[in-house]
């Protein structure tokens, strides 16, 4: 006790000395000290803030679409990269944009034009734009280059080379679930039996990335009412209006009461007016062509992506091989519910279902719920703590089993 009072003591002692030696010039130095500190980390932010400024407005980035404004996957493509520009404060001149390049060798041409124009960050929107995109990415090893809907960048052997898409599937199962409402909806008023649950689909190509959404669509609807049954009909095409108005009416004439697609055109839609018969769309809201029958369309938000990769080139950081992200992170949505048609408690149907892709307790290809030649799958490295774990192992679509319920024609 004496020992820690004398330490006490001392300490006092010692305190007073310095203050008398001159506490004015020991308040000055300290005062000193802090604004010196205070005036490095300013000026250390403000480089910062001036280095990231003007890497925001050295970049230059390059889009190669298959389509155009007018085509709805391309169109959002479009808004995606032009959000995520405005976000980054990228100026739209700063932005090299080349529509309706075909899945040949113009996308290599275009690919070459565009690093040949400075751009840092190349970005193809196609599946057939892989081969060509990856090809010019081997003569440019300096410049990133981002393929939609690929499958190949993490076996190509480059570090530029990169592979994006995001859960659509899981915004195609709450379209599903908007279509089952409706359905169940009809049935209850005596529209149609149980056994006229028939669903038609519109499809592009016989693809994984439409098998997967079609299943997933089937699959919401099916969450609803169990009987529906969907058949699907291929355009090969991503997108020709006729041909996937003549499709949509075919699919009537099936007996289809309710038609989705994974076509990139308002031509289903048109068909289903014409014939009053409900529809699910995609990538843009088709109540401009189908007021009284367009429930709701699933969509993407491309700019969650494009805003990743276009930090990653601002901030010097690596881009991943295999991006895929939905619900989660705002990267897939359905559109506005057409409120003057949709069954009542459809919203909260929605709400649910989100919710529930959001926290996880939900999976759209929970191998319970659905069959394959009447087994329940299993047999498949995707498999496993009870569901398919689609985009996950790898960004693109590989779920390509037809499964029980649904047929192609």
């Amino acid at each position: 006790m004496k020992k820690k009072l004398l330490a006490v003591l001392l300490c006092v002692a010692m305190t007073a000395s310095l203050a008398a030696c001159g506490s004015s010039s020991s308040s000055d130095s300290s005062s000193d000290t802090t604004t010196e500190e205070t005036s490095e980390d300013t000026e250390e932010a403000e480089e910062t803030e001036t280095a990231d400024s003007s890497a925001a407005s050295d970049i230059k980035i390059g889009v190669i679409y298959v389509g155009d404004e007018n085509e709805g996957y391309s169109a959002s493509h479009i808004n995606g990269v032009a959000a995520a520009a405005e976000a980054l404060g990228i100026s739209s001149d700063q932005i090299i944009e080349k529509t309706n390049i075909p899945e040949d060798e113009t996308c290599y041409d275009a690919a070459v034009d565009l690093a040949e124009q400075g751009c840092d960050i190349i970005f193809a929107t196609s599946f057939g734009h892989e081969d060509y995109l990856f090809q010019a990415a081997t003569e440019y090893p300096d410049i990133e280059f981002c393929h939609a809907t690929g499958y190949q960048a993490a076996s190509y052997g480059l570090d530029n080379v990169h592979n994006y898409f995001d859960y659509i599937f899981e915004a195609r199962y709450v379209s599903g679930v908007v279509a089952g409402m409706k359905i169940q909806e009809m049935i209850d008023n005596g529209e149609i039996t149980e056994d006229e649950a028939k669903i038609g689909y519109v499809g592009a190509y016989p693809y994984a990335e439409v098998i997967s959404g079609f299943t997933a669509f089937y699959l919401g609807a099916k969450s609803i009412v169990d009987s529906v049954t969907m058949e699907v009909k291929y355009t090969n095409s991503w997108a020709d209006i006729s041909l996937e108005n003549e499709t949509a009416q075919a699919l009537i004439a099936d007996g289809c009461i309710m038609i989705g697609q994974h076509a990139d055109t308002t031509g289903a839609p048109s068909a289903c007016e014409d014939a009053g018969v409900y529809c699910v769309g995609y990538n843009i809201d088709m109540t401009s062509v189908a007021p009284s029958v367009a429930l709701t369309s699933s969509t993407n938000n491309w700019e969650v992506y494009y805003e990743y990769a276009i930090s990653c080139v601002l901030n010097g950081e690596s881009i991943v091989t295999d991006w895929a992200e939905g619900y989660s992170s705002g990267a897939v949505l359905i559109t506005d519910l057409n409120e003057d048609i949709v069954a009542e408690g459809t919203q909260e149907a929605v709400d649910a279902a989100e919710a529930a892709l959001k926290d996880g307790s939900l999976h759209v290809f929970d191998t319970s719920t659905f069959t394959v030649d009447g087994e329940t799958l299993a047999d498949d490295d995707y498999v496993y703590d009870g569901y398919y774990h689609e985009s996950e192992l790898a960004s693109a679509p590989s779920f390509s089993y037809i499964i029980d319920g649904i047929t192609e024609k």
